[in-house]
């Protein structure tokens, strides 16, 4: 079964940035402030949002039930990012409300990638592979079906890391070789003059976490990407 909607919305978006919800950034620093998690949201609707990633990983102050808050706020297809590595994990994250769920290449042995790919899109959910190499790459499994998201930051530090826009880069035209129609950029994208070129390049969306979070107006965020699109298209 194909699991296309959280794709869908994302390639049919004029601003396809994937907005993330998360309570702490890498180094434990409260991310929400005095808002709540509706407020958030709303303020996504408001900018574009096409999609939704809430983070329910707990190095991020996340738990299940911060998807149950965020998915119940809205009908836009909703990320589970956590590390997941069982299919009880993907049944808990469809009955929660979760359109597509996080499966990270790097943890997981290629019979578990395997495995869990075909279960999330039996259960309707559309896997969402992170890579950081393209060795990576060749072990997944019917990619077609799958958004495939280059992470800029290093998962064995926690991503406390600056990140390396460039992974994303370089990865692009094997992306592309293997027929994904869906390439995102993730992580470490903190200014819409990076976001304008790295959509130019040819990524059909970006994750974007902290900067959306730390910024007091996201339509503003976004304002200054449209300009920068604008300036690389000139």
């Amino acid at each position: 079964m194909s699991a296309p909607r959280f794709a869908d919305a994302l390639l049919a978006a004029r601003r396809p940035l994937i907005m993330e919800v998360k309570l702490r950034d890498p180094h434990g620093a409260d991310l929400l402030g005095p808002r709540t998690v509706t407020d958030l949201v709303t303020r996504y609707h408001q900018a574009g949002a096409p999609c939704l990633s809430v983070v329910t990983g707990r190095w991020f102050g996340g738990t299940p039930r911060l998807l149950r808050e965020v998915t119940d706020a809205t009908d836009l297809p909703v990320l589970q990012k956590d590390f997941l590595t069982r299919p009880a994990q993907l049944e808990a994250a469809a009955a929660l409300g979760a359109a597509a769920v996080l499966l990270t290449a790097a943890l997981l042995p290629a019979t578990s990638l395997r495995r869990l790919v075909t279960a999330a899109l039996a259960l309707g959910l559309t896997p969402f592979v992170e890579i950081t190499d393209e060795r990576e790459l060749d072990l997944l499994p019917d990619p077609e079906h799958c958004v495939v998201a280059v992470n800029n930051k290093d998962i064995r530090t926690r991503e406390r890391d600056r990140g390396d826009l460039t992974r994303s880069l370089r990865l692009l035209p094997a992306l592309r070789a293997a027929g994904i129609r869906a390439p995102v950029s993730a992580s470490a994208i903190t200014d819409p003059g990076d976001a304008a070129r790295l959509l130019d390049a040819g990524y059909a969306g970006l994750l974007v976490g902290t900067a959306l979070m730390r910024t007091p107006d996201p339509a503003a965020w976004l304002a200054d990407l449209d300009a920068a699109r604008t300036a690389v298209a000139a």
